[in-house]
């Protein structure tokens, strides 16, 4: 398959990051000047974005959806032999600053992220044709955006750029350098199509023109900027598809590590962590959907697990969901005010019987208060279920306000047990001069 022989040829090219001011270029393989100054040295670092993000327990995929899962009750532990999941279940001041989780979400992020630069860097100064460079361009700048939009959701500074010392912005100030990124790619990509070159060459799956504007929306939503995330959602076509794929050789790391084996997390029960008063209803057809037979385990029951995007070491693991982008209208709307338009995104949803993943709540349509309060309430809600194990409850469970952690409280009122993560003592170690304080929960 096109994408294991791609991933084989990268993985003796880069080396696991250890922190913002590390070497990313294994020097006893290829050299930076040997994979930068041809465009088929540049696709392979674009596939090598994908791998490092997307594969292996260490990757970023498994450790936001792990992290964010524990830390909002979406997960639970089911050994405690696994201690750095057990310590972000427990949360509050148990996270050690060595949590090997959050070191590799740290880590990975800024790997990618400086391999996304040097690809940026370099593409200009490579001959070739414009649609293999505005697709090397396009990609890069995907992955550019989403290392740092990642890595925002879980602290509240980061470095943005490479280099020793490297100086630390708010994490608003990445989010937004992260739809800069992604503005300038859209631009380039509509100036400049893909070339088949290109896309004979790149690991399958990611729809490019539709991805820059759902990650615009995203990461706009997440700065307040809601009339960009409005402007964005509307842009993208809910019947296509955005994934990352895998297969035998490169295993969907969530199915790898977690669903397929029932050894490290699972579902923390039936209601998909939610407070009382935010449960999904019985009818609601997204449980099937996400858990296994949840009409047949009580609340706390064990395996619970499915997820439908961890089945199999080959399911695909969408980029984005239609029903995030309905839900981010909804949102942008009713925090512009305009509740008609927000209650039509949000009914989009609610009486939805399928999309182009298969997913249908299939419920009446929205019934509660008009006004913004409820509706935004009821946004929050529907992300939680629509989104489960998105990796993304974190992010909204600080942006809608919802009830402050109680450090090493496990009740089920509280709805996460911190607010951002402390910095990885990796990071602190090599750039002592600029790591923050860690924050309080």
């Amino acid at each position: 398959m096109k994408k294991t022989i791609l991933y084989s040829i990268l993985a003796g090219m880069m080396l696991t990051a250890t922190s913002c001011d590390q070497e990313y270029l294994n020097p006893s393989a290829a050299s930076e000047t040997q994979v930068t100054t041809d465009l088929n040295g540049l696709i392979t670092l674009c596939n090598g974005l994908q791998y490092r993000y997307t594969s292996t327990r260490a990757g970023i995929l498994y450790n936001a959806i792990t992290a964010s899962g524990l830390t909002t009750r979406e997960l639970t532990v089911l050994n405690a032999g696994n201690g750095d999941e057990e310590q972000l279940r427990i949360g509050g001041n148990s996270i050690a600053s060595n949590n090997s989780v959050l070191r590799n979400l740290w880590s990975q992020n800024q790997l990618v992220k400086a391999n996304a630069d040097l690809i940026l860097k370099s593409v200009g100064n490579v001959a070739g044709d414009a649609g293999t460079k505005s697709g090397i361009t396009v990609y890069a700048s995907i992955f550019r955006a989403l290392a740092l939009g990642t890595q925002a959701q879980f602290w509240q500074q980061l470095p943005v750029e490479t280099g020793d010392n490297a100086k630390f912005v708010t994490r608003d100030e990445a989010l937004k350098e992260a739809v800069r990124t992604l503005e300038a790619a859209a631009t380039t990509l509509a100036a400049t199509p893909v070339s088949a070159t290109f896309t004979s060459r790149i690991v399958p799956g990611i729809d490019l023109t539709n991805t820059l504007q759902a990650l615009i929306a995203r990461f706009s939503i997440m700065t307040g900027d809601n009339a960009k995330a409005l402007a964005a959602a509307n842009k993208v076509d809910l019947t296509k598809k955005s994934s990352f794929n895998f297969d035998d050789a490169v295993q969907n790391p969530l199915f790898f590590n977690t669903f397929g084996n029932r050894n490290v997390t699972e579902p923390l029960n039936a209601t998909l962590g939610l407070p009382e008063a935010l449960r999904p209803v019985a009818a609601d057809k997204r449980l099937a959907f996400y858990l296994s037979n949840p009409s047949g385990v009580a609340a706390g029951g064990i395996n619970l697990g499915r997820a439908s995007f961890f089945t199999a070491n080959n399911a695909a693991i969408p980029v984005y969901l239609p029903g995030e982008m309905l839900l981010i209208r909804a949102e942008a709307s009713a925090r512009l005010n305009d509740l008609p338009a927000a209650t039509t995104a949000l009914n989009a949803v609610l009486t939805k019987t399928t999309d182009a993943w298969g997913i249908g709540a299939a419920l009446p349509a929205y019934a509660g208060p008009n006004t913004a309060d409820a509706l935004l309430t009821e946004i929050y809600r529907q992300r939680s279920i629509e989104l489960y194990l998105s990796g993304l409850r974190l992010e909204d469970s600080r942006r809608f306000n919802r009830l402050a952690p109680i450090p090493d409280n496990t009740a089920s009122q509280v709805e996460r047990n911190r607010t951002f993560y402390p910095y990885p003592l990796v990071e602190r170690d090599n750039n002592r001069a600029n790591t923050p304080a860690d924050p309080a929960i």
